[in-house]
């Protein structure tokens, strides 16, 4: 964690830790004597965070407990806050599944549907004449629930995995763990199939790898999220949920996640041996 701002009067650390909190900035505070740290958890917020801290210097009247709303009135518009928790790759991602999802529920749904399946309707081989199809399911959602749930889980890892090792990792993880993850629920359940959550849990399981025993690491997640998405995960093998679940898709996604976690665990320990 790294040290954002210090002071010895706790109303004003107070009131700039809530700003920060409210900002959507993973931030905490620590006593160190009589002076109270405010610390930034995850190092990819740092440019929001000091432009928050730079308003707080400038108006410090506008971070009153009567002004919840001063991020919007004095700091970056929205889009510039959101911008700085993703990259080009995640945006463009996610621009992409919502831009489907119009096609798919408004405008032209038996068109979409029959151009972004695994394979054309009625065939039951691979088309390798039409490589798209191995990537495109992850673009279709077939209810609402499933849409929003893939897009913030892509948007909350996708975005920091983004931050953290660059655009060019983050597509390759996404197209290895679609190409996987579409392959195995084509091969277990037929073409009629879509959704993010492949991809979504290959981003799980690359940060739960690259984060193992680091708890410092800027990737680095609350243990409750780990069960909650791996909960979900086995309870779609049961007959509890009364959704349909890509099973397949879920647990290939999650451990080819976990095998390019593995590879850039072990490039990152012999890039830190190297340098030592």
């Amino acid at each position: 964690m790294k040290t954002l701002y210090s002071s010895a009067n706790q109303k004003e650390a107070q009131q700039l830790l809530r700003a920060l909190q409210r900002a959507g900035i993973p931030a905490t505070a620590a006593e160190r004597g009589a002076t109270i740290d405010i610390l930034l958890i995850q190092p990819g917020y740092e440019a929001t965070a000091k432009e928050i801290i730079q308003a707080f210097k400038d108006n410090p009247e506008e971070f009153t407990e009567q002004a919840p709303l001063f991020v919007a009135a004095t700091s970056p518009s929205l889009w510039r806050l959101l911008a700085k928790q993703a990259g080009i790759v995640t945006f463009l991602v996610f621009a992409a599944v919502l831009l489907t999802a119009l096609m798919q529920w408004v405008i032209a749904p038996e068109w979409t549907i029959s151009s972004l399946l695994f394979t054309p309707l009625g065939m039951p081989e691979l088309s390798f004449q039409q490589p798209w199809r191995f990537v495109t399911p992850i673009l279709l959602h077939f209810s609402a629930t499933h849409l929003v749930f893939n897009l913030f889980w892509w948007w909350y890892l996708g975005g920091r995995i983004e931050l953290r090792y660059g655009a060019a990792t983050l597509a390759l993880i996404t197209i290895v763990t679609a190409l996987v993850s579409n392959y195995a629920q084509w091969a277990s359940s037929g073409p009629l199939f879509g959704g993010l959550s492949g991809v979504v849990y290959g981003l799980l399981g690359f940060v739960m790898i690259v984060t193992w025993q680091k708890p410092t690491h800027s990737l680095s997640l609350p243990p409750f999220l780990y069960i909650f998405m791996i909960g979900w995960l086995l309870l779609g093998y049961t007959d509890i949920l009364w959704v349909n679940v890509a099973n397949e898709a879920h647990a290939l996604g999650l451990i080819s996640g976990i095998v390019l976690g593995f590879v850039f665990r072990i490039r990152d320990s012999r890039s830190t041996n190297q340098y030592k």
